[in-house]
């Protein structure tokens, strides 16, 4: 019996994240578009962690992904108020299709979810294949654990346990909330629930308790990642909790009335307490919703952020997102984009440590490359870290990040080791290019920053058209250069003076940003190879 109800219930944890990550990829392109159309109308963001939650099988999973966000900068925290009420309802979906008892047919499911995921053609029908063998699993635990429970019924141990739990609904709902913290879903607490009702040991008295835990439950993983992050996720893991934890007070000394409200739903106790989980996350948007904007309001002025400065570091890599591919990819890219603007700077302040000769305003550019550096690094582990199979898109989507993450840095380090060197050498000697001279180098850099923002702003929109031009613009630099390099070769024959004393610096820098747009050229071909 216990080797039956613990591999039920691990069998039961896995199916609800099969299913979930199977909706995931199916619903993945959508799901950062639904994010965008946020707003701050109430009834959508609602509407949308609904959606949600319905896809990814997870409250808690919405509202990590949510502290990912406020973290990230993606979204503002009362933005969030919203959608967490909508995963709250989300996630009693879940216990809704478990309580239609199809239990006969989990078999059939799993097949059905097998045939999916090894025979379908298109990746639709292998991740819609990987949600219908999570749903079979689901079902075939709830089986295997009901079995395993019907010899429970003429334990006398366990009914006298039972009637301790009926007069201490205290017990049972702490119980029951630190089960669910240890299994991370409230799903599954419920889902035992649900089994032990299939062989009549608890009614929906007792199963009250239970599911008051399991609501207080599913908030300690989103606690645990806010207590890591900015101020904004910490609020957004307090919310959750304070909806949870306000909920259960409001409705925890009306138990017994609310056990005779919900038996009118069904006739089945099964049906009650997945009714009785629906019910109450209604019920706790119906009374939260309206006062959103004062719950943000408060959390604002109690959870506030530290205010000593942070190390520099990775800002967009929410570890929370992860488990969502199409969204932890998303978070890449910002964080690319952030290097980008890193490297742009550095390049656009070239011609000026030439200008200035200010050693600390070279060491300080030089500085910047660290920060690039940093990056780099960060961005390559954070998509290594992606859990499961990607789609082709989004594995060429991650590729292409990681190819230029490496143009990027490759573009830093020419700047911080080569012309700063350069720079510095002009500095130090007192030497000056000719104005013919100089003009040139600075219109040969002024074109390849050009072409550096049109390959940037190629990747933001992944438009082909602007990674085109850029790589149109290849040809022509490359004519130029050999033109300045030609038309410094003929002042070096007239014997011009500070052309012959700068000539190394100054076909060294023709040199260096030449490579510069060939890694800028390779940012536009990844992007085009990466759309095949």
């Amino acid at each position: 019996m216990y080797f039956s109800l613990f591999g039920g219930l691990m069998l039961l944890v896995y199916g609800i994240r099969q299913t979930g990550e199977g909706l995931q990829k199916v619903a993945g392109p959508h799901l950062k578009q639904a994010l965008n159309y946020l707003t701050r109308n109430r009834t959508k963001a609602l509407l949308l962690g609904i959606i949600i939650t319905t896809l990814t099988q997870s409250s808690t999973a919405t509202t990590v992904m949510l502290v990912g966000f406020v973290n990230s900068g993606i979204m503002q925290f009362a933005q969030t108020l919203g959608v967490i009420l909508g995963a709250d309802i989300g996630t009693t979906v879940t216990v809704q299709i478990i309580a239609f008892n199809i239990m006969e047919y989990s078999i059939l499911l799993i097949g059905l979810g097998l045939l999916g995921m090894y025979m379908g053609k298109s990746r639709l029908w292998k991740d819609a294949g990987q949600a219908v063998l999570g749903f079979g699993f689901i079902f075939l635990s709830i089986k295997i654990m009901s079995d395993a429970m019907a010899p429970l019924g003429k334990s006398e141990i366990f009914r006298l346990m039972l009637v301790v739990l009926k007069n201490n609904p205290i017990i049972g709902l702490a119980l029951s909330a630190v089960f669910t913290a240890l299994v991370h879903s409230s799903a599954a607490t419920i889902g035992v629930a649900l089994s032990l009702a299939s062989q009549g040991l608890i009614d929906i008295h007792q199963a009250l308790p239970i599911i008051f835990g399991a609501n207080i439950g599913t908030c300690a993983t989103a606690i645990f990642i806010g207590l890591t992050g900015t101020a904004e996720g910490k609020r957004v893991a307090y919310a959750h909790t304070l909806f949870k934890v306000i909920g259960v007070l409001i409705f925890f000394p009306f138990m017994g009335p609310l056990a005779e409200l919900i038996q009118h739903s069904s006739d089945n106790v099964i049906r009650q307490i997945a009714n009785a989980h629906t019910f109450f996350n209604a019920a706790l948007a119906i009374i939260f919703l309206p006062f959103s904007s004062l719950t943000a309001k408060f959390l604002e002025r109690t959870v506030k952020g530290k205010k000593e400065d942070e190390p520099f570091g990775p800002k967009f890599l929410d570890e929370a997102v992860l488990t969502t591919p199409p969204l932890a990819i998303s978070q890449a890219a910002r964080e690319t984009l952030r290097m980008a603007d890193i490297v742009q700077d550095m390049l656009v302040n070239v011609p000026k440590a030439f200008e200035l000769e200010d050693e600390g305003f070279i060491s300080g550019i030089e500085e910047t490359d660290d920060r690039v550096d940093k990056l780099d690094r960060s961005i390559r582990f954070y998509l290594a870290k992606i859990p499961g199979s990607l789609t082709e898109e989004q594995s060429r989507r991650e590729l292409s990040i990681i190819s230029i993450t490496s143009d990027l840095e490759n573009i830093g380090d020419t700047i911080d080791k080569n012309i700063m060197a350069l720079a510095r050498k002009k500095m130090r000697n007192g030497l000056n290019f000719s104005k013919e001279g100089h003009l040139e180098i600075k219109d040969f850099h002024r074109k390849a920053a050009e072409n550096f923002q049109t390959a940037v702003a190629a990747f933001t929109a992944n438009d082909l058209d602007l990674a085109d031009r850029v790589m149109k613009n290849k040809e022509r630099m490359e004519a130029l250069e050999k033109e300045y390099r030609n038309a410094h070769i003929e002042r070096l024959k007239a014997g011009l003076k500070e052309s012959f004393e700068t000539s190394a610096i100054h076909l060294d820098m023709l040199t260096y940003l030449e490579r510069i747009n060939t890694h800028v050229t390779h940012m536009a071909y990844t992007l085009i190879e990466a759309r095949g």
